[in-house]
């Protein structure tokens, strides 16, 4: 075992706290396994709707918000579970915690360079003509429908760096190969370097669907 990471589990965790991703809700499946698995273990759960109070005014700011009034609440050790964009809040939400609660962080396929991949996926007429009409549609899968957002979330996570982040508790990383929506690169190279770190290659996706109960099992037992 990696130095750091020897106490990587869930055995003295009291509280998880899972961050959804982006256009997703406490509903999804990967919620609602880690839900059960924490029943199972009498580890208390909470996983905040980062929709609220609406999808259409998502920024960063609110959703650091959220996690920070969950951490404040619930007893510690507690460890952040989260998902895609949900993994870069959980990040910096452990990097601002005040409490000395947060012990761990479990980050499935997390988008660590949240700006370069909407910029990838929307090209710079995408990004300027959001910018101009002030909001764009993304496919919300929760909602199952196309629902807007504001520009508001683009700019205000550009004040979040990830990759300037000095993280020292155990960290698992959960990463597809074959994930088309955040770049292996960019995970690789966000842990590069950090020996805090444990890096899990799966032969998937960006949803993991195919490896999620591989991901629940070293989650909570290192193994």
């Amino acid at each position: 075992v990696p130095p750091g990471l020897q106490d990587r589990h869930m055995k003295d965790i009291r509280h998880v706290l899972y961050l959804h991703g982006f256009a997703s809700s406490p509903e999804s499946g990967k919620a609602q396994k880690f839900a059960a698995e924490c029943a199972a273990r009498g580890i208390g759960f909470t996983c905040p709707d980062l929709n609220e109070p609406s999808f259409e005014t998502l920024t960063v700011t609110r959703m650091l918000d959220q996690a920070r009034a969950v951490i404040e609440r619930v007893p510690g050790p507690v460890a952040i579970v989260g998902s895609s964009l949900g993994g870069f809040v959980a990040a910096h939400a452990a990097a601002r915690d005040t409490t000395g609660k947060v012990a761990r962080l479990a980050l499935m396929a997390p988008a660590f360079d949240f700006g370069g991949n909407r910029l990838r996926q929307l090209g710079d007429h995408g990004i300027e003509q959001w910018r101009q009409e002030g909001s764009i549609e993304f496919f919300h899968y929760a909602h199952n429908q196309p629902r807007r957002v504001w520009f508001e979330l683009y700019e205000d996570a550009a004040q979040y760096d990830a990759f300037g982040l000095a993280l020292t508790m155990p960290i698992q990383i959960f990463m597809g190969r074959n994930d088309d929506t955040v770049t292996p690169e960019s995970v690789a190279s966000w842990s590069e370097g950090r020996s805090n770190v444990e890096l899990n290659w799966y032969d998937d996706g960006h949803q993991l669907s195919e490896s999620i109960d591989d991901i629940i099992r070293r989650a909570f037992t290192g193994a």
